[in-house]
């Protein structure tokens, strides 16, 4: 059931707690990926509701982790079509979830790397200063 206008969150109140800006609250909006448009106080200003604040947490965290734009709108398209598109939601999440695993891994290599060039200079250090055995 959804929150009365008077119970919900201005949009300054509701960036502050997404952590997201005003403005990309408004282009969220304006693009069509809020799964609804916040409801509007009688003075016409956005009000957002803890299911919207839910929702943003989500394309938040799709964003951060490099969905594409597009695909969350796909996404948010096919969740307003109901359940009957759960098959394919999970499909496009399976599918970007194995990027993100994908660049999880890169990432680990990465620091793999960082972390032998660091114990190289240690190694160096210890070296120059007559302490080899220095770990």
């Amino acid at each position: 059931m959804t929150q009365a206008v008077n119970e919900a969150l201005t949009i300054a109140e509701a960036a502050e707690r997404s952590g997201v800006s005003t403005h990309t609250l408004r282009y969220y909006e304006r693009i069509g990926a809020l799964r609804e448009p916040p409801e509007r106080a009688p003075s016409g200003h956005r009000r957002y509701t803890e299911r919207d604040l839910s929702w943003i947490e989500l394309l938040t965290r799709l964003r951060a982790t490099g969905m594409p734009i597009a695909t969350m709108l796909r996404y948010t398209e096919l969740a307003r079509e109901g359940t009957s598109t759960a098959a394919e939601r999970k499909a496009l999440l399976l599918a970007h979830r194995a990027e993100v695993a994908a660049r999880v891994d890169q990432l680990r290599h990465d620091l793999e790397m960082i972390d032998y060039k660091i114990n190289a200079y240690d190694k160096i250090e210890r070296e120059r200063i007559g302490c080899p055995d220095l770990r």
